[in-house]
C-alpha cells in the first residue's frame, strides 16, 4: 500500500494528524525560509545567523553582559552559546572577559567591529523583511503571537 491508499484509508478522525496540519512543521519551514533569507545577506559580512542575533542582544544591552543572561535572552543553552561566542571573540566580533569577583561569571561585549557592523546589519534585516511576502503589520502581529506562545510554553515547562 502506498502513502495515499494510506492516507485515504484512515477514518476521519485522524484527519489532525494531516501533515498539512502541524503547527511544528509550518514553524519549522516558515524558520529555515526566513533563517536562509538572512543567511544569504549576512555571509558577505562573514556572520552566521546566530552571530548576527547575538550582536543584536549586545547592542541592545549596550552594555557587557554575562552569559548567563545573553543565553537567557537568546534561548541557548550554554553548550551552543560557548562555542558561538569563542568563535566570534575569535573573528574579532565580541571581548569576553571573566568576572574578578567571581570566576564563574563570563561577561560578554562587542568589539569596535562588531559595534561597527550595526548599520550593515540594519539594512540587512531590512531586505530580509522587503522579500517576506507579508506586510509590517502582519510580521508584528506573528511575532507578538510567537513571542506569547513562547511565554506561556516556557513558563509552563518550568511549572512542571
Amino acid at each position: 500500500m502506498n502513502l495515499s491508499q494510506a492516507s485515504q484509508d484512515q477514518p476521519s478522525d485522524f484527519t489532525e494528524l494531516h501533515i498539512d496540519q502541524q503547527l511544528c512543521l509550518a514553524l519549522q519551514i516558515s524558520s529555515s525560509l526566513v533563517t536562509r533569507l538572512y543567511r544569504r545577506g549576512l555571509a558577505p559580512l562573514g556572520l552566521t545567523h546566530s552571530q548576527y542575533l547575538v550582536l543584536i542582544a549586545l547592542w541592545e544591552a549596550g552594555r557587557p553582559v554575562t552569559m548567563g543572561d545573553l543565553g537567557t535572552r537568546l534561548a541557548l543553552d550554554t553548550g551552543s552559546l560557548t562555542p558561538l561566542v569563542k568563535r566570534m571573540e575569535t573573528g574579532g566580533l565580541v571581548l569576553r572577559s571573566r568576572d574578578s569577583r567571581d570566576e564563574r561569571k563570563v561577561w560578554v561585549e562587542p568589539t569596535a567591529r562588531g559595534a561597527a557592523m550595526r548599520e550593515e546589519v540594519l539594512s540587512i534585516r531590512r531586505e530580509v523583511v522587503r522579500q517576506l511576502p507579508v506586510t509590517s503589520e502582519q510580521i508584528a502581529a506573528l511575532r507578538t503571537l510567537l513571542q506569547d506562545m513562547n511565554d506561556a510554553l516556557t513558563h509552563a515547562d518550568s511549572a512542571r
